[in-house]
């Protein structure tokens, strides 16, 4: 008798881990769905897209967006060329893409075609500059701990799509530049924060961004902290949360 009560607690052991190794594929099946298809966590590791996006920035970004490229799966997995259910992005549009072994996350500016070029910091496309007016001015904090305020711009897209735009140095290296023309099946990108960003406007690193690297479109902001190093207890951690940026959608 005991012996058969042993053989039915250790079946009933069995199946009870069965049933746990089951759901426990079965939530990482759903999130790998979800991570590839929809959407993916991403978080802001520089300054380059100030105003609109901070260090510490946790944002959503959606796959289906643009459709499905190589660059859509972990690990770069090389299952196939070009795009699935590929659509263009907007000008305006908050968009990550792959490069070079790196994610980055800039505007999108130029589409395939347009003519794009920087003149006295200004932005001018297809021979026009963007519409374009002054913002409240934004605080800035340098290596050293010492404040500044610098400009704010309000751009506008020819579509209508308007963000804010940093200039922080007059006649920074990127106000001034050629005329870009952007080829077929690439796109032309710049970071918010004009003369704190390497974008299309440079040949290095990035240069003209090719539509296959595009992962996704930025969505929806999560989470946002300030600079979680200047902690010293977790109320200095509640403290540094930004609560006026959770959970906001992103322009």
């Amino acid at each position: 008798m005991d012996a058969e009560m042993e053989t039915i607690d250790k079946t009933s052991l069995l199946g009870s881990i069965v049933d746990v190794a089951k759901i426990v594929a079965l939530a990482i099946t759903i999130a790998l769905f979800i991570r590839v298809f929809a959407f993916q966590p991403f978080n802001i590791p520089s300054g380059s897209m100030k105003s609109t996006l901070l260090v510490g920035d946790y944002l959503f970004i959606s796959k289906f967006s643009y459709g499905y490229s190589r660059y859509s799966f972990p690990f770069d997995v090389k299952l196939f060329e070009g795009r699935l259910f590929g659509s263009s992005p907007e000008r305006g549009d908050v968009a990550v893409f792959h490069y070079n072994k790196v994610d980055y996350i800039k505007r999108v500016i130029g589409l395939p075609g347009d003519r794009v070029q920087m003149r006295d910091g200004r932005l001018y496309l297809n021979e026009k500059p963007l519409d374009r007016k002054a913002g409240m001015p934004f605080e800035i904090t340098n290596f050293y701990g010492q404040k500044r305020s610098v400009k704010r711009y309000i751009e506008t897209m020819p579509g209508g799509k308007t963000y804010q735009t940093l200039d922080i140095t007059e006649n920074g290296s990127g106000d001034n530049t050629r005329v870009y023309t952007v080829p077929p099946g690439h796109y032309f990108m710049m970071g918010d924060n004009r003369d704190n960003s390497s974008d299309s406007r440079f040949s290095s690193p990035i240069g003209f961004v090719p539509a296959k690297n595009l992962i996704g479109k930025a969505q929806f902001l999560y989470f946002s902290h300030a600079d979680m190093a200047r902690a010293n207890s977790y109320f200095d951690r509640f403290d540094l949360v930004r609560w006026n940026r959770l959970f906001t959608w992103i322009r």
